[in-house]
């Protein structure tokens, strides 16, 4: 792939045709925008010009170099033009990233722009991405797996890539209308990816009943979950050290004396992991004993 040499290409002209394939990042949009006002753009966005659409440059790379370019009110982005086909260029991307990583979602979306816009089997996709077949065959069962309504909840950012992944996909699978009662829920109860991480925690322990209260009011759940910390951290800032040490000292007397009870029909010599183990324990046993000791003469 032949690059021509950066110039400055008016934003209008380009043609932001994968725009749809990109995920919306407004804090990264805005330390861009810092940036290029502070410093100028100093990484070229990149692109391709089709021949088929007369010679206008198709966007390959830096959707957020030209957004924040047009907050600031620039009419210009500095771009390096590729010398090859679209498909190529969205096979390099796939395959080495120019500006930083892709979501798992991005390549999924660019990769089905590839296969879907040079009719390419998936072998041939992950030869030109220079990808295993596997990889290719994980990233369209990706988007199978996300409901159309979850796919541009991310693309706006109303959903970070990671619950997409490791929330929405597994709960779609499992209980596709639990997911989109969930999606309909967070649009007006907003919840950030920990909290969401917390919430699915919760969903995959709790009963039926609970699960249909927590996809309706997910918001409500997690604040009932923030205000129960809040309770447990006051309780222990009341009690103490000593409390929270009576409980591990009581789960300590009842391992040792299960530990002692399966030792007991054993011979030597064990195993060597086992004998590191004990090792272990028996060295640390005299300072405990010395602690209690101290503590109770």
């Amino acid at each position: 792939m032949v690059n021509r040499p950066d110039g400055d290409i008016e934003i209008e002209r380009l043609q932001l045709r994968f725009v749809g394939a990109r995920v919306s990042d407004e804090r990264a949009v805005k330390r861009l925008m810092q940036s290029i006002d502070a410093c100028g753009q100093l990484v070229a966005c990149i692109a391709v010009e089709d021949d088929g659409a007369q010679a206008v440059p198709v966007l390959i790379d830096g959707y957020r170099r030209v957004a924040a370019l047009r907050r600031l009110g620039r009419d210009t982005a500095r771009v390096q033009c590729c010398q090859c086909t679209v498909g190529q260029a969205l096979a390099q991307l796939l395959a080495c990233a120019q500006s930083r990583a892709l979501a798992a979602i991005e390549q999924a979306l660019l990769l089905r722009e590839l296969i879907e816009a040079q009719q390419l089997s998936q072998r041939d996709a992950a030869r030109q991405c220079g990808r295993d077949v596997s990889w290719v065959q994980r990233r369209l069962l990706l988007l199978q797996a996300l409901p159309d309504a979850v796919l541009e909840a991310v693309r706006g950012a109303g959903v970070s890539s990671w619950a997409a992944v490791r929330v929405f996909v597994p709960l779609a699978r499992a209980n596709s209308d639990h997911a989109h009662r969930l999606l309909a829920s967070l649009g007006a109860q907003r919840l950030s990816t920990r909290e969401l991480r917390a919430w699915f925690e919760h969903y995959q322990g709790a009963q039926c009943a609970q699960r249909e209260r927590m996809v309706e009011h997910p918001r409500l759940f997690i604040d009932s979950l923030h205000e129960r910390e809040r309770e447990r951290q006051a309780q222990r800032l009341r009690d103490g050290p000593e409390r929270e040490l009576v409980g591990e000292l009581g789960q300590l007397q009842a391992l040792l004396g299960r530990a002692r009870r399966r030792l007991a029909p054993l011979n030597a010599p064990v195993a060597a992991p086992l004998a590191r183990a004990c090792a272990g324990v028996h060295a640390v046993l005299p300072e405990v004993a010395s602690e209690l000791a101290r503590l109770v003469p």
